[in-house]
Order: C-alpha cells, then structure tokens, then sequence
C-alpha cells in the first residue's frame, strides 16, 4: 500500500509518456494494444520525496514505470540497517518480478526524488500473461536486464576502489564523455554512498580524492574539469583486471 506524501493524479499519459513506456524492455516487445489494456485508464501519478510505494512484505499486486524522477529499492538487514538493492531512474521498471515470487515484495520501494510514476496493476498482468503467453518472454527479458544491472554492480565494487566508484557514478550522470561538465547529484550523497557500498565517511574521503582529477564539490553540484579524465581513471583498474 502507498504511503506518504502523494501530490496528486497527473494529467494523462502524454505520446512522450508512451515512448518512454515502450522502450522498456517488458513493454518493447509486445503489441501495443496490450500495453494500452495493461496501463488502462489511470494516468500517471506525482510523488513527493519520502513516499513510501510499498515496504518488505506487503502484498506485490503492482508495478511501476518511472517516467520522471527516482525510486529506490531497499532490503532491511537482520541489524536493523538498510541495503539499497537499487536505484531506478527515468525509463526504467521495477517490481514486476515480485508479483510471481510468492506474491510478497520483497524489499521496500520509497521516492527519493520528486517524481511521476505509472502504477501498473498486478491482476491485469497475469491475466494478460495468460491471454498472450509471449509477454512471458518479455517478462523474463526485464527480469534479466534487472539481474545484469546487479551483476555489474557487484562487480563494480568488488573491482573497483572507493574514489573510482564515485567517479565512474559521476561519468553516468554526464552527458559527454570529454571536455567540463557540471553535474547535480540526483540524490542524497548519503545513499550515493550506500548505493556504492560504502559509508557516509568513506564517501567524503574518496571524493575529495578526486579534486586532483580536477573534481569539485559545492553541496549538490559537482564540477569535472575533464570528463575523459575520469573515465581513464576507471579505466586504468578495470585494464588492470584484465591483465591478471
């Protein structure tokens, strides 16, 4: 059940809406009248920072599409901390997995930033699973973009140190790969920090690692003097991985 801050319904699904909504990996690959039938006639909805969409445990009768802002999903631990699974952006699906494993989510799913999510129904799903057994395919195809998406994660911090973590999270948020850029950080840089697995206090030192690849930090702004520089600094450990 959502919880928190809802703004409000927003105005209907607009023909960028649906782009965005067909170049998912689930909805790419099936007809349109079945993800017109899928979304059905509520429009998407606008949430406030700190919205809660659904906590470990709940019954997983939806699922969304992100088509403005961010979403993170995050596992309780046993000491009573939180492991962020993953963060989802702009075009991006989350949680239609969780309607076929036993019917429970998984983790808790909460808005970090200001956002406009289409909220799919589970019932619907199935039913049109049953009706038009390719959307399975398209299914498993989501589920597997999810999974690699997890795999490089965990490679990431495996191979790579602190300060090249924070800088290839940088490179992503670029819209270049040469020359300055200014990049504002999508969220809170204490959940940057745990999405890279790694403290608050760790954050802070390997960041300021950085400013002599030509990095700066004014609260949510963060100046790259060189982009290339960094992607050769991320670079340079993943070549050195190769050559063992």
């Amino acid at each position: 059940m959502e919880r928190g801050p809802l703004i409000r319904n927003a105005s209907p699904m607009e023909p960028e809406d649906w782009h965005l909504v067909r170049s998912t990996p689930l909805f790419g690959r099936i007809p349109k009248d079945v993800t017109a039938r899928l979304v059905g006639s509520s429009g998407p909805r606008c949430y406030e920072k700190g919205a809660l969409l659904f906590q470990q445990g709940d019954p997983a009768d939806a699922f969304y599409v992100i088509l403005e802002g961010w979403v993170k999903i995050a596992r309780l631990t046993s000491e009573g901390g939180e492991a962020v699974v993953g963060m989802f952006r702009r075009g991006e699906t989350f949680a239609e997995a969780a309607m076929f494993l036993g019917g429970r989510y998984p983790a808790n799913a909460e808005v970090v930033a200001p956002s406009r999510l289409l909220k799919i129904d589970g019932e619907n799903l199935r039913k049109s699973i049953r009706e038009n057994p390719d959307l399975a395919l398209c299914m498993l195809a989501s589920a597997s973009h999810h999974l690699k998406f997890l795999v490089e994660q965990i490679e990431q911090i495996k191979l790579l140190s602190a300060p090249q973590r924070i800088a290839d999270f940088l490179i992503q948020q670029c819209r270049t790969r040469r020359g300055s850029c200014v990049v504002v950080l999508p969220y809170e840089k204490a959940l940057i920090a745990n999405r890279l697995g790694m403290k608050p206090e760790s954050f802070s030192r390997a960041i300021g690692r950085l400013r002599n690849l030509g990095v700066s930090v004014d609260h949510e702004y963060v100046s790259i003097a060189d982009v290339s520089t960094l992607v050769a600094f991320v670079e340079k450990s993943e070549e050195s991985e190769r050559a063992r």
